[in-house]
């Protein structure tokens, strides 16, 4: 190859021809040949003389200018200036050209080979195939990751805590040393522990709205095992047990009992089988049945909203001893997407909770507007119909005489 380097640049790697040169990758780039012609619209005319220089020769007409590929490549050729023509001439004057087509089928097989120790899991797990399908599927694992070498190290990571999952108990931050390497290797903000967590959702078949303490807790995992939390009243627990004879005596004294996770833990009291749990989402309603009640008032647990990892520990505990659950919340959007996380798991029945009770339902003062998209309830294909054309929304508060109307016919049945 011969080559006159200074010549070269002069008249090809100049800022007159800058716009020439990025015309020429572009085209090498998208895998097309050099040859037809490019056009520039309104040159300066130092760009003109420029490219007339190159072919010795006008070039277009007084609003453009037009460069001939093939005669260029041959004046390059013939003057002896780049012997193997403008190809080559454009690596020497900026440097390698990758073709985008084969950094495409690179980035796919690298990509592809990334996603394969997650792909070889799900081989293993066909109940995590839908799971796996939306975040490869849909770019969640390539926002999280960036990058291919990532995106492996990432999946390995996802795949060593699945595979150690469920346990029996155990603190986060125990588990992420003992199988990734660091307390804080599944702390909320790492990509890591979206994808775990993410999983497990889809293996405890929760919502997306099920908090991220709920998931873990699915999975045995306690991340703070004192802030979560859930208020009961009136349960009844085997005596054995010292935490047996505390839930006994609270219930004797007819006072509500708040029991944190941990307490619902390995040394959790063994609550005795009962028929008939209530179960509300408001703390009003245990108040104003401890209030009417005492300690003859039914079994209830309240969810306080969106029911947390200790609210499912305890219906869990109860319907493991073989209680039935009687659900009731608020008449809202909000209230239907809540029963309807708890319905998923427990397929509770419903305790004046349904179409005809939402209809029925009088209220005496203004109880506001629903607010938000209409929910599908899943226990009563009517019931987000009914709210809908009603277009109001009905607490648990201003219902509650009807509630302990209920839990006093079970106090006096």
């Amino acid at each position: 190859m011969t080559t006159d380097e200074l010549r070269l640049r002069k008249i090809l790697g100049g800022s007159d021809t800058e716009w020439l040169l990025t015309r020429l990758r572009e085209r090498m780039a998208a895998g097309k040949p050099l040859t037809g012609s490019v056009r520039l619209q309104n040159p300066s005319p130092a760009q003109r003389a420029a490219v007339e220089g190159l072919l010795g020769r006008r070039a277009g007409a007084a609003g453009s200018i037009s460069v001939p590929l093939e005669q260029l490549d041959g004046v390059l050729r013939r003057s002896g200036i780049h012997s193997t023509g403008l190809e080559s001439a454009v690596t020497v004057l900026s440097g390698p050209v990758s073709v985008r087509a084969e950094e495409v089928a690179a980035s796919a097989r690298a990509w592809s080979e990334a996603f394969a120790v997650g792909a070889s899991f799900v081989a293993r797990r066909p109940e995590l195939l839908a799971w796996w399908q939306r975040v490869s599927g849909r770019g969640v694992i390539r926002r999280l990751a960036g990058d291919p070498a990532t995106a492996a190290a990432l999946l390995d990571d996802a795949v060593t805590a699945l595979e150690a999952l469920p346990v029996q108990r155990e603190l986060l931050g125990v588990f992420a040393a003992r199988t990734l390497g660091g307390a804080h290797a599944l702390d909320p903000d790492r990509p890591v522990a979206t994808l775990v967590i993410s999983a497990l959702r889809a293996l405890a078949e929760l919502p997306d709205e099920a908090d991220r303490r709920t998931v873990w807790c699915s999975a045995g995992i306690v991340v703070d095992e004192l802030s979560s939390t859930v208020l009961t009243l009136g349960l009844t627990a085997d005596p054995g047990t010292a935490a047996g004879k505390a839930v006994n005596l609270w219930r004797d004294a007819g006072q509500p009992v708040v029991f944190t996770l941990r307490q619902l833990g390995k040394d959790a009291p063994e609550f005795a089988s009962a028929t008939s749990i209530y179960v509300c989402e408001n703390p009003a309603v245990v108040a104003a049945a401890a209030d009417r009640f005492g300690p003859a008032c039914p079994p209830l647990v309240c969810t306080g909203g969106q029911p947390g990892a200790a609210v499912i520990r305890l219906l869990d505990l109860l319907t493991g001893a073989g209680a039935r659950l009687y659900y009731h919340g608020d008449f809202d959007w909000y209230g239907v997407a809540i029963a309807n996380l708890l319905h998923r798991r427990y397929h509770w029945l419903p305790w004046r909770f349904s179409a005809d009770d939402y209809s029925t339902a009088a209220p005496s003062i203004d109880t506001g507007p629903l607010k938000g998209a209409a929910i599908e309830a899943r226990w009563d294909a009517e019931l987000a119909t009914v709210m809908s054309r009603r277009g109001v929304q009905i607490e648990e508060e201003v219902v509650l005489d009807h509630l302990l109307t209920d839990l006093a016919a079970s106090v006096f049945a």
